[in-house]
């Protein structure tokens, strides 16, 4: 089975690696885990040893009879559900998930990154935890780099980033052009936000502030904010020459409260 260019797809071999991503998901028994793209199933594979139950999305339609030939047992046994499906249009409480605290652990296409991030952190049901294989760099730049993004900021807004290992392009078929990082998100929710109300505004000034990124922050804000821009700035004690990428979370919190 070959890879697709077109679906991002670069099978994880490492079985070292392997297992660094089940343990960043602290996987065991007793656990519902997502799985995004089991691909091979090699991801599959070691979750189930665990003892995890195992719910798995796949696009890839070709991929789907030798995943339901290799798990054939642990789909007749209800351990693994195998679903073709595209998880960025998949609605997570259709899989009963609504009701448990699952975690969502992949090895993800590199495209689709901040889409899935997205899609369940901001989504009605947030997973306990996230575990995703992403390119290095995108690691970094969320859980190590003072400067921040749309991405890094809105992963720190509902949860707490770690790096944990970088993966390189040799533990994968074919090999990415770039190495990669095990991501973990640990201690999802939203009690950042006071309600939705709050959330919804966050989101509005962050966009906003990084919509022109040499810009300073109060031009961004000014077609947000109006004549509010400077007063706002002022008052949350962040300096009229600062640019988005200065302003740490709480920050940005406090700011969405204004409106």
């Amino acid at each position: 089975m070959y890879a697709k260019k077109s679906l991002g797809q670069h099978f994880l071999t490492g079985t070292s690696y392997v297992r660094a991503v089940a343990d960043a998901g602290r996987a065991g028994e007793g656990d519902t885990v997502l799985e995004v793209g089991p691909g091979r199933g090699v991801l599959t594979a070691e979750l189930l040893a665990r003892g995890a139950r195992v719910i798995a999305v796949e696009k890839d339609r070709e991929l789907i009879p030798l995943l339901r030939e290799k798990f054939e047992t642990e789909i007749s046994s209800s351990r693994l559900t195998l679903v073709e499906d595209d998880a960025l249009a998949c609605d997570p409480s259709f899989y009963k998930l609504k009701t448990q605290n699952y975690k969502l652990i992949a090895n993800i296409p590199y495209y689709i990154t901040g889409a899935l991030f997205e899609k369940f952190l901001a989504g009605k049901v947030q997973p306990s935890a996230i575990v995703f294989l992403v390119q290095k760099e995108v690691a970094e730049r969320v859980a190590h780099s003072k400067k921040e993004s749309i991405l890094s900021l809105s992963v720190k807004a509902f949860g707490t980033p770690k790096y944990v290992k970088t993966v390189p392009r040799g533990a994968f078929a074919p090999a990415p052009s770039v190495d990669s990082a095990i991501l973990a998100i640990e201690n999802i929710s939203r009690k950042n936000f006071k309600n939705a109300a709050h959330e919804k505004q966050f989101f509005a000034l962050l966009h906003a502030g990084f919509a022109h990124k040499r810009k300073l922050l109060v031009r961004n804000l000014e077609p947000v904010l109006g004549e509010r821009a400077r007063e706002s700035l002022t008052r949350a004690g962040i300096p009229l020459k600062s640019r988005a990428e200065d302003i740490p979370l709480e920050k940005w919190l406090e700011l969405a409260s204004f409106l």
